[in-house]
């Protein structure tokens, strides 16, 4: 005898027969924009102006597919063991030597290793965030995060940014208003250096302003850093946790300035907040792979890493300035966008009228991709923005895929003056695909 489905599913009518059985957080997990455009930007004859996936080209592959080949054979039985959910501590060691460039100086006992970065910034939200809680983040913020925190039933409150990074004025204002609307903040999330999606960098001065408003609210910093070794000019910036140990965790990755595929990142924390993290990274992978870490432990050791990242500085420099020229020539009056000193990121601000993911199908029809603006706040603003990015595009391929954006873009802007902005139009009618439709 087989049992039928719980009352009140019915397989003939839902899509997913397990639909009542998920837990209420399973809601609000969604797929971010960025991965709904993996299918359609992968394509050669597609121009992707859209992942923000590191160019490698530049990596000794030679001299690593040597080392890797001696750390199995000499070291194996290690390599392809279970390790500590604390990480390799030659590998926290380094890690810390790495910190420092940018005046952090912690304790390698208080270094987390994780898969990615993106596991601590899970780990972190999970330890800290019940439902309703309240995250403060900057807006636009990373598409990742925003996924971590809905996926925990948090609530993202943004907080307004302009060249100099997030504005001092508009975090009072928003802890003002939280405390004042009885919500519980219980962090800020920040990218402080070369800003995702953004592209722009907190000045020195907001960083300890910003510091000393989140300490008088008594509330946690959580500060994401993949860039801040990427800055074209080779300058560092202070990180604000060694502005303010006690109150910052420091996301660190070297998916940025090594190998992405190695999903080898970092957490450092204060104390006692990494005895939790510890224990939720043991429950959620019960511990990073160590033939992974072993690889970037080696490459730390054996390499001139810090010549590596001047190499990738120039490299992303050159697209930099591709892109910037390309925009500067081909996009039409009313755009503005920002300059970035480093890292991956162009934010491009399309005139009035234009709606950018609307637009978005019609661009990879002209075979260009972007990121929509919209898949970067949590509020649904963000239509009049489009992330570009830079980082794995030859120059030539940059220049070529402003253009074909271009074109598009003064297409709408044509049809927006003719028939009026896309969301005065008629609602009746075919309705615009969605990006993982295109």
């Amino acid at each position: 005898m087989t049992s039928g489905p719980p009352d009140g599913i019915s397989t003939s009518t839902s899509l997913d027969p397990h639909l009542r059985r998920y837990a209420a957080r399973a809601a609000g997990m969604t797929a971010s924009e960025v991965r709904a455009l993996f299918a359609v930007a992968s394509r050669p004859e597609v121009v992707s102006l859209a992942g923000g996936m590191p160019n490698l080209t530049a990596l000794p592959l030679d001299s690593l597919s040597t080392e890797v080949a001696g750390l199995i054979s000499g070291e194996g039985l290690v390599a392809l063991q279970y390790g500590s959910a604390h990480g390799l501590p030659e590998l926290r060691d380094q890690i810390c030597e790495v910190m420092a460039l940018e005046e952090v100086r912690g304790h390698p006992d208080d270094v987390v290793v994780t898969v990615g970065s993106q596991m601590a910034l899970d780990m972190v939200t999970r330890i800290f965030c019940d439902p309703g809680d309240v995250v403060l983040a900057e807006g636009p913020s990373y598409v990742g995060a925003l996924g971590t925190f809905a996926a925990y039933q948090a609530d993202v409150v943004h907080v307004a940014m302009d060249d100099d990074g997030l504005v001092p004025e508009a975090l009072r204002e928003a802890l003002t208003a939280c405390e004042r609307a009885g919500r519980r903040v219980k962090f800020l999330y920040t990218i402080p250096n070369f800003h995702n999606p953004a592209g722009v960098t907190m000045s020195v001065p907001r960083r300890s302003e910003v510091l000393s408003i989140c300490a008088a609210h008594g509330v946690l910093v959580v500060e994401d850093n993949p860039y801040g070794l990427l800055g074209f000019d080779g300058q560092t910036y202070p990180a604000l946790r060694s502005m303010d140990p006690d109150n910052v965790v420091y996301l660190g990755s070297f998916s940025k300035t090594f190998a992405a595929g190695l999903r080898v990142g970092w957490v450092l924390a204060p104390h006692a907040v990494r005895e939790k993290l510890m224990l939720a990274a043991e429950s959620a992978t019960l511990c990073p792979p160590t033939l992974n870490q072993m690889i970037v432990s080696r490459y730390l050791a054996t390499h001139d890493w810090k010549g590596q990242v001047k190499a990738f500085q120039q490299a992303y420099r050159e697209r930099r300035d591709a892109m910037l020229a390309g925009l500067s020539q081909y996009l039409p009056a009313g755009c503005s966008w920002t300059v970035p000193a480093g890292g991956f990121f162009v934010w491009v601000t399309v005139p009035e009228g234009v709606d950018t993911k609307a637009m978005l199908p019609r661009a990879v029809t002209a075979r260009v991709a972007y990121v929509s603006g919209t898949g970067f706040y949590a509020d649904g603003l963000g239509s009049r923005q489009m992330r570009l990015s830079f980082c794995y595009p030859t120059p030539e391929r940059i220049t070529e895929g402003v253009r074909r954006l271009a074109a598009v873009l003064s297409d709408e802007l044509e049809l927006a003056a003719t028939f009026g902005p896309i969301n005065q139009r008629a609602g009746s009618g075919p309705q615009v695909p969605a990006p993982d439709t295109a």
